[in-house]
C-alpha cells in the first residue's frame, strides 16, 4: 500500500466501530446509560459492515 492510500468504506466503519466500543467500555465505569448509547451506536455500525460484506 502506498503512503497516501485511501481506506475503504468498510475499513472506516471498522475504525468507527472500534472507537465506539472503546468509548463505551470507558463510560461503563462512570455513566452506564451513556455506555449503553455508545454500544447501541456501535451495533448499528456493525450492521452496516455486515450489509457491505453481503454485497
Amino acid at each position: 500500500m502506498g503512503l497516501f492510500s485511501r481506506k475503504s468504506k468498510k475499513d472506516k466503519l471498522y475504525d468507527k466501530y472500534n472507537k465506539l466500543m472503546s468509548q463505551s467500555h470507558k463510560a461503563s465505569t462512570s455513566n452506564r446509560s451513556r455506555a449503553d448509547e455508545l454500544y447501541a451506536e456501535a451495533e448499528e455500525v456493525m450492521k452496516q459492515i455486515e450489509s457491505l460484506e453481503e454485497k
